[in-house]
């Protein structure tokens, strides 16, 4: 069985890594007597994913944790134990972060994302004559045919780039006053960063009004 566990997160909680938010839940699990499977050999491990990693820093209201839980009996305990695992491990998680929804999936299936949706608020006081070119410089890049940014591959200090064309996972761009949301196509061949959005729209972390948030995920049961 598959449990799909919908969570926003937010806070101070934004800053942790990947891999610390997957810490964070194996605990909780552990906490909540969650039935999560476990991987076979001399070192077994949970088996709970993060589909879409969250850039740090980044606040979200559609984050999907799955895990393979060992399944019960009949449907009724099914249902009991969706409910069941949502309060249990809602009980178990510190402030910052929420469970939206549990729910159980039957078969040998995955969920993959298709799309993420990002909510940038920009101060008002950089509402100048320089950020009045923001809606130029959307149609621009939404008419480019391509989009070739320098990627750090490498953190050390090498620095080892790489060019990539991110222009084919912009699927629009929206002003709505000091907001503007970024909806970007997420594909097995990556997506484009949110530092590279940034970037492209001449922004920076400064600018912001507020934390960068991922407000809506597109979710494909496969």
């Amino acid at each position: 069985m598959l449990l799909a566990v919908k969570f926003r997160v937010g806070g101070n909680l934004r800053f942790l890594s990947h891999a610390e938010m997957l810490n964070l839940f194996q605990r909780a699990c552990v906490r909540a007597n969650i039935p999560v499977q476990y991987s076979r050999g001399f070192n077994p491990r949970p088996k709970l994913s993060l589909p879409l990693p969250r850039p740090v820093g980044v606040a979200s209201d559609d984050e999907l944790l799955c895990l393979r839980i060992i399944p019960e009996l009949n449907e009724q305990q099914a249902a009991n134990q969706e409910y069941r695992i949502q309060s249990h491990l809602s009980a178990q998680l510190p402030e910052g972060c929420e469970v939206l929804s549990v729910k159980i999936i039957e078969g040998n299936t995955s969920i993959q994302p298709l799309s993420a949706m990002y909510l940038l608020v920009v101060h008002e006081e950089y509402l100048n004559e320089e950020l009045k070119a923001i809606p130029k410089k959307v149609r621009d890049l939404l008419a480019s045919d391509g989009l070739i940014i320098q990627r750090q591959t490498d953190k050390t200090k090498s620095g080892k780039v790489k060019n990539v064309d991110v222009r084919r996972f912009l699927k629009s761009i929206n002003l709505n006053g000091n907001s503007i949301i970024v909806e970007c196509e997420v594909s097995p061949d990556g997506s484009i960063r949110v530092d590279e959005i940034l970037k492209l729209l001449d922004l920076d972390i400064g600018m912001l009004a507020e934390p960068i948030r991922r407000v809506k995920v597109q979710w494909q049961v496969a």
